[in-house]
């Protein structure tokens, strides 16, 4: 039927090119997905899909691979650099991932800490933007902005 279809469009592929159906696993209404053929010449992982590309398998998502974090202070300011961009243009919830993803790379960066406790307290989550600011002045005690993050620190605790 598919092979048949698949011809009568036009598309110039054969049967044996044609997606099979077959009950989804561990499905108990059968209900039939497409799956594809594999292609002999292709690696015993990999499915041939009908415009020559290969796709991994499923386990081997790049998506579905949780992200692990070394110290790395040169992705770090990166992160910073472009949380800064997103900052400015407003994007609040954009900066505050890069600036989170920069604290991942270095929890050292104080920077990073800082501009987070702002971009939080922009979009007005008082704890997290308080944790941050405290993780800053564990930090940078002694930075000349250490004064004004306390004042901000106690207007957030109320």
């Amino acid at each position: 039927m598919a092979g048949g279809l698949a011809a009568g469009l036009g598309t110039g592929l054969r049967a044996q090119d044609a997606p099979t159906l077959r009950p989804a696993a561990g499905s108990e209404s059968g209900t039939p997905r497409p799956t594809l053929k594999k292609d002999a010449a292709a690696d015993a992982d990999a499915v041939q899909l009908p415009e020559g590309q290969v796709a991994l398998p499923e386990e081997e998502d790049k998506s579905a691979v949780k992200k692990e974090y070394s110290f790395n202070p040169v992705q770090a300011k990166k992160d910073v650099s472009v949380g800064e961009f997103y900052f400015k243009k407003g994007d609040y919830k954009a900066a505050a991932g890069r600036f989170t993803e920069a604290t991942k790379w270095n929890a050292g960066n104080a920077e990073a800490w800082l501009r987070l406790g702002e971009t939080e307290e922009k979009q007005g989550d008082k704890k997290s933007a308080r944790a941050a600011y405290e993780k800053y002045l564990d930090l940078a005690a002694d930075a000349k902005n250490a004064g004004e993050i306390r004042q901000r620190l106690e207007k957030l605790k109320k």
